[in-house]
């Protein structure tokens, strides 16, 4: 477990480093998304444990471990959370992209600073 969260780990940092080293805008949102999909996994790796059972109604009088579906509903809606924000960068980079001939951070606030 502990090389998987280091790896986790080192997914997360590049994403992190590559939202503050790349000049491309499209280049620093897919390294957003990275390092979202490294904290999706972090999470995930946090909330997994073994020897629990899906929380379905059952007749049976039997105590058994049940997991807790309330990680599941925060990962889903972080998941969805995400994509709409990148779509929304997204667009907002094809707005710039309409008035900047590049989409290189520098050349953008060279050309729009006074």
């Amino acid at each position: 477990m502990p090389l998987l969260e280091a790896c986790i780990f080192a997914v997360v940092f590049i994403g992190f480093f590559g939202i503050i080293f790349k000049q491309n805008l499209i280049m620093k949102i897919l390294a957003m998304d990275v390092m979202s999909t490294g904290v999706i996994a972090y999470y995930v790796c946090v909330a997994s444990r073994g020897g629990l059972f899906a929380p379905i109604v059952d007749r049976t009088k039997s105590t058994v471990a049940y997991a807790d579906p309330v990680p599941q509903a925060v990962i889903l809606t972080a998941i969805v959370i995400g994509f709409s924000i990148q779509a929304l960068m997204l667009v907002g980079v094809m707005k710039l992209a309409k008035n900047n001939p590049t989409l290189e951070t520098d050349e953008i606030e060279r050309s729009n600073t006074p």
